[in-house]
């Protein structure tokens, strides 16, 4: 974050009375927040999501003297936590950790929804995008994803995937597969990745497209097998795992992505205190290297420039659900 240059006493005197006069109805962002603020990821603990909401949180509670507090509200596919969001006063004291699955995608999949992501929120700093990484159960006789493909066409729907929920991220990214590979697997929804992944590992469960923050430990552990990942290279944190380009696949590409969103009356100011934060805390190099391990790239963005991006991948799930033929009430 850019630091105006000091003051003396007199100079900050005189710029609070500017302030009080020119808005005296109006926190000047500077003193904002001045409690804790509530930060809602609305899936269950162990996923993407919440790691990098954890991560997140509390370098921002370091930065501004006040706690940043994850309140993880899974269900509906993100929809609970969305809906809570869009509920909350418009205060700057609650946030969203949204991300592709609840905010591309859903407004795509649930036409009756009682809100319109666009319309009733605010995206106010993008935070990190990470790519999808097959992972199956190591007993699975396969070893890159054409296997899997070229199995999942021997054996139709017998082959189980897992998802955080229906139409989410991992769901459709395993619909965008079979798409792309002409397959079919049977789909196992669950509450959050989290619970997903203990059932694949478990072996209740055969295959998941996961983010890589939510499934790196368990790889690292030879708790899963990776096969491949869906971004155009490999990621750093994982360089030993095949793109899906590299394993035959040359139509599949998939970038998960997470920023911050607020009820969409949230003051301006408050919205760009929260970017300002939220883009110094991912410079700490103690973050980016948390984040890198586990995959993450930072992504720093204005909240209008993420705005524009949201609304492009809105539009680009749209396709995609359409092509899927997937549709929740």
């Amino acid at each position: 974050m850019k630091v105006a240059a000091k003051l003396g006493k007199f100079g900050v005197g005189a710029m609070l009375l500017m302030a009080a006069i020119a808005a005296p109805a109006q926190t000047y962002p500077v003193n904002y927040p001045v409690k804790p603020v509530r930060v809602i990821v609305p899936f269950a603990p162990g996923g993407g999501t919440d790691i990098l909401g954890r991560v997140i949180a509390a370098k921002l509670s370091e930065q501004v003297g006040q706690q940043f507090l994850v309140d993880n509200r899974p269900g509906a596919a993100g929809n609970v936590g969305l809906e809570l969001t869009v509920k909350a006063p418009p205060d700057g004291y609650t946030l969203l950790v949204g991300s592709t699955s609840e905010i591309g995608i859903g407004p795509s999949l649930y036409p009756r929804l009682t809100f319109d992501v666009q319309r009733d929120l605010a995206a106010v700093a993008s935070l990190a995008a990470t790519p999808m990484v097959l992972v199956v159960h190591p007993s699975l006789p396969v070893k890159t994803a054409k296997d899997l493909a070229d199995l999942a066409r021997a054996r139709p729907a017998q082959i189980n995937y897992a998802s955080a929920g229906t139409g989410t991220g991992n769901h459709m990214s395993a619909e965008m597969f079979l798409h792309v590979t002409k397959t079919k697997m049977t789909h196992i929804s669950y509450k959050g990745a989290g619970p997903a992944l203990t059932d694949v590992v478990g072996g209740q469960v055969h295959v998941m497209f996961s983010t890589l923050p939510a499934a790196t430990a368990l790889i690292k552990a030879n708790r899963l097998k990776a096969l491949a990942v869906s971004s155009p290279q490999r990621a750093p944190s994982m360089p030993a795992i095949p793109t899906m380009l590299e394993s035959g696949l040359p139509n599949y590409e998939v970038e998960y992505w997470y920023g911050f969103f607020a009820p969409a009356a949230t003051p301006k100011d408050v919205q760009a205190r929260v970017n300002t934060e939220s883009q110094q805390a991912l410079r700490n190099s103690d973050v980016s290297a948390r984040l890198g391990e586990q995959g993450l790239q930072a992504i720093g963005k204005t909240p209008e420039q993420f705005a524009a991006f949201v609304k492009a991948d809105i539009a680009k799930w749209a396709t995609v659900v359409k092509a899927s033929g997937v549709k929740l009430d």
